[in-house]
Formats: structure tokens, C-alpha cells, sequence
């Protein structure tokens, strides 16, 4: 198989999540619907994609490739290879593992035999005690097949000495340190499950006489599903044809930290998360950003796609005029054509070209989702000067990022974030634009649909991006030395 291409330069300049998660069980065809639902999920990891369906008379089957769901699991040769009513499926991009060289078998879901039957696991997160636990496992003779951390808990199911697929699933989750959102199967059960802080994200739909289990709640849409609940912080739920969900416990209890970056950037815009819309989240994060950050101006843009809700509220706030100043050229992806020298140089420019008419001799407000590196900021701004913008004025809908995530996004270095070694004029001065103001974090919060903002010493969400207090150590990255915000 071959591998991927590499990243185009836009893509590289921004946060990526590792993946997302589905399943389905009590529907004919039931790998079909997982397809559709990945396809929904596919901005959540657009480098490899895999399915595993079950069928009494084939049993276990798996299809595994790389790149886009629909350039693979819409092909019927493919597709009736995958029987059953009863599917689990994941899409990704890698975080753990060998980032940037995936080998297929580092593709989710993984299987593991057991003396009670087959298990398939799915996995979004990142497990930050996985270097300590592989070392263990192999210690005690297992063999790993990947580089992925989620391997590790099927090794940890396997030397439970619980009867059942799930109990021995929860054995091994109680040994796992970090963020995990699971959809994994057995020959007759669907099983969800998401870690005791919920970083991650798991909705459970309904679709006839059957059930589903996304990452998000657009992919319920997709297949028709009416979605029923969020699955809790802490929750495992099982789901059968003869006890329908059944719900269990199997950690102690903690305090929410959903990932805020979910509402800013991750998740898709149509879907709604703890009961809101994330389109409303950004717009009402663009009103913060005007009341924080006002501005004279005459045209507010945004940075398509993912700064374009912040930009209208930007907009309906300021009074400022909303215009599509930039336009991004929807059919160039990771499998544009063979990226020559010449090519790769043009950069942003193959993804955006600015509406010049509309641009030329007024002063510019780009909204934008964040600032990572910096790189990709800088050729917008050059893009917009090239153009005749008299002048540019960046608004960031998220605080600087100032640290490295190690819960399932990829992210990277902290030296390699331009927050982390810059304040926020520096920063102004580095990009070259006039002004340049990200919306505080109690900002963030607010439109989050926190009024209070941000509680101090017990935050509602997981923001260590921004402020550097993660709510699990990562066990594996201080072991190689690096450095808490308390121990700088």
C-alpha cells in the first residue's frame, strides 16, 4: 500500500485531532453506516481510515487503508467484504506512534483474540503513561503489532483474568493515565466509553431499531440517527439487541475537563457539544474578541473555513462590514499532484487566493482559529498586503497557544510554538501586521457558555494549550524531561 503525501503547507500550520470514532449495531449493512459516518468525521483525521464489522457466518472482518473515506469505503467490492449488523470504525491522524510514517497496521480498529471471543477497539485520544505501560507488557512477553499507544489496551485486556469483554475492558481502562474515547465491539455488543475527565468527545444516537456511537453528533445526522445523549465523563456503556444500553461506572469520580478546543476549532460546526452549538460557541467567541480587541476598520474577513462563524460575530458586533476576502479553493487536499519544488513554494496560495476587488485600499481584520507556528499567518498577511489592504489587523478566536497538548492532538513541540517564546507584541512585531489581539481566556470561556468565565484552581475545561495546567501529568513526556509550568 502506499503511503500518504505529505501534508499540504497550509494543513501544516495547523492543530490536528487524532481521530474520531463510530459504531453501529442492530442495522443490516451496518459497515455501510460507519462509512457514512467516518465520511462525516473525516476532518477529524483525513490520514488513514478502518472497519471492522461482524457476521455470524464470516465472523470477524476488517478493511484498513489509507486516505480519505471516500476514495476506499465506498467501493461495493470493498464494502461487501464488511457483512453485518454490527460495525465499529475509526479515522486518523497520528499523534502516537510514527508520526509522519504510518505503517497500515498502525491503523485503527485493532483486534485481539480472547479465551471468551474476538474484541475490536477504536480509539481517540492519547494514553500518556503508553511508554511506561509497553514496557511492562513486553517485560511479561507481549508482542506488539504497532507503534500505537491504544495497542496497549488490548494487551491489558488480554492479561485481565475478568470473564467477560467488557469487564476485562475495564480493568485494563483503570490502568490507562490520559484521554480516551473508545468504540469497541464484541460478536454481540457495541461498547462506548469515554475517560474519567471526558477530553474527548462520545454521543449515542438511535436509528431505527438499532444504536450508534460517534465522535460527534454530525455524524448522527448523516445516517438518519436521532441523537439521544451525550456518554458522561467516567461512563461505559454496553449495548446488546436483547438488554439495549446498559450503563456502568468504572472509575472514580472526577470533574469534567472537556477539551475547549473542541468548541474552538476541532469539532465540525454543525454539531453540539454539552448541549450547544459550536457554530454558536464561535460566533459568540468573535463578540468577545470586538468587545476585547475593538478595532477601526473597515472590512472584517475571516480565514476560511474555521474562522469564519468568530468573523461574523466579529462583524455583527462591531458594526464593522463581513466580506469574503479571502477565498479558499475547496478541491486542492493532501492528493493535489506531485508537489515539485515550484509548487511547494507557492504554499497558502494553492489553498487561498484573496478577492482583491474587495480587499484593495481598505483596512483589513482577519479572524482567524489560532496561531501555531506563525508561518501560515505570515503568508496570509503578505497575501493581503500584495493585494492593497491598507492595512492588517489579526483577531484570533482562541488565546496564544503556549503549549504543546499530549491528549489526542497533535501538536507540536513547545518550542516550536510561536506563543511559547513570544509575548503577544512580539508576536505583532514577528508577522509583520499592525495589531494583533486573541480573545483572554475567561473570553473563551464566556462563550462557552460559562458566564462566570473561568474558575480558578478548578477550570470547567481542559485548556492546558493555553494556560499549561494539564489535569493528568504527562507521565511519559516528564520521564524524558519536560518541564511542567510549576517546575519552570
Amino acid at each position: 500500500m502506499a503511503e500518504m503525501p505529505p501534508a499540504h503547507p497550509f494543513d501544516d500550520d495547523k492543530l490536528k485531532e487524532e481521530c474520531g470514532v463510530y459504531g453501529v449495531i442492530g442495522v443490516a449493512d451496518a459497515a455501510n453506516f460507519v462509512a457514512l459516518g467516518l465520511h462525516a468525521l473525516q476532518h477529524r483525521g483525513q490520514e488513514a481510515g478502518g472497519i471492522v464489522s461482524y457476521e455470524s457466518e464470516t465472523g470477524f472482518n476488517s478493511a484498513r487503508r489509507f486516505g480519505y473515506v471516500r476514495d476506499n469505503f465506498t467501493k461495493a467490492s470493498l464494502m461487501e467484504t464488511l457483512p453485518g449488523h454490527l460495525a465499529i470504525g475509526h479515522v486518523r491522524y497520528s499523534t502516537a506512534g510514527s508520526k509522519g510514517q504510518t505503517a497500515i497496521r498502525d491503523v485503527q480498529p485493532f483486534f485481539g483474540e480472547f479465551s471468551m471471543g474476538g474484541a475490536a477497539l477504536a480509539h481517540n485520544g492519547n494514553i500518556v503513561n503508553a511508554e511506561a505501560l509497553r514496557r511492562e507488557l513486553i517485560d511479561h512477553g507481549s508482542i506488539f503489532q504497532s507503534s500505537s499507544d491504544s495497542e496497549c489496551i488490548i494487551h491489558l485486556m488480554a492479561r485481565s483474568f475478568q470473564k467477560t469483554i467488557p469487564e476485562r475492558m475495564k480493568d485494563a481502562l483503570r490502568r490507562v493515565e490520559g484521554a480516551f474515547s473508545i468504540v469497541a465491539m464484541t460478536r454481540t455488543k457495541l461498547i462506548g466509553v469515554r475517560d474519567p475527565l471526558g477530553v474527548r468527545p462520545l454521543v449515542l444516537g438511535r436509528i431505527g431499531d438499532g444504536w450508534a456511537l460517534s465522535s460527534e453528533t454530525c455524524a448522527l445526522d448523516i445516517i438518519g440517527a436521532t441523537f439521544v445523549r451525550e456518554i458522561e465523563p467516567g461512563e461505559m456503556v454496553v449495548i446488546s439487541a436483547g438488554n439495549g444500553v446498559e450503563s456502568f461506572r468504572p472509575f472514580q469520580h472526577a470533574s469534567s475537563r472537556f477539551c475547549i478546543f473542541e468548541h474552538v476549532y476541532f469539532s465540525r460546526p454543525d454539531s453540539i457539544l454539552g448541549g450547544r452549538s459550536v457554530y454558536e460557541t464561535r460566533r459568540q467567541i468573535g463578540v468577545e474578541l470586538a468587545r476585547e480587541a475593538p478595532v477601526e476598520a473597515d472590512l472584517v474577513c475571516p480565514v476560511p473555513d474555521s474562522g469564519t462563524p468568530a468573523a461574523i460575530g466579529f462583524s455583527h458586533e462591531s458594526g464593522i462590514p463581513y466580506g469574503m476576502g479571502i477565498i479558499r479553493n475547496q478541491y486542492v487536499g493532501r492528493t493535489f499532484i506531485e508537489p515539485t519544488e515550484q509548487i511547494r513554494n507557492m504554499g497558502v496560495r494553492l489553498k487561498l487566493n484573496v478577492n482583491r476587488a474587495l480587499i484593495a485600499g481598505k483596512r483589513v481584520v482577519l479572524v482567524d482559529d489560532s496561531v501555531v507556528r506563525g508561518t501560515t499567518s505570515q503568508k496570509i498577511k503578505e497575501m493581503i498586503l500584495d493585494a492593497g489592504a491598507a492595512e492588517v489587523h489579526f483577531r484570533i478566536a482562541s488565546p496564544p497557544t503556549a503549549w504543546p497538548c499530549f491528549y489526542g492532538v497533535d501538536t507540536p513541540e513547545k518550542e516550536k510554538l510561536l506563543a511559547s517564546r513570544m509575548s503577544e507584541e512580539e508576536m505583532r512585531d514577528h508577522l509583520g501586521v499592525d495589531s494583533l489581539r486573541f480573545v483572554s481566556l475567561d473570553g473563551l470561556y464566556r462563550a462557552a457558555g460559562e458566564a462566570g468565565g473561568r474558575t480558578p484552581g478548578c477550570p470547567q475545561y481542559c485548556d492546558a494549550c493555553f494556560s499549561g495546567d494539564y489535569p493528568v501529568a504527562p507521565a511519559d513526556m516528564i520521564e524524558k524531561g519536560f518541564k511542567l509550568k510549576a517546575a519552570e
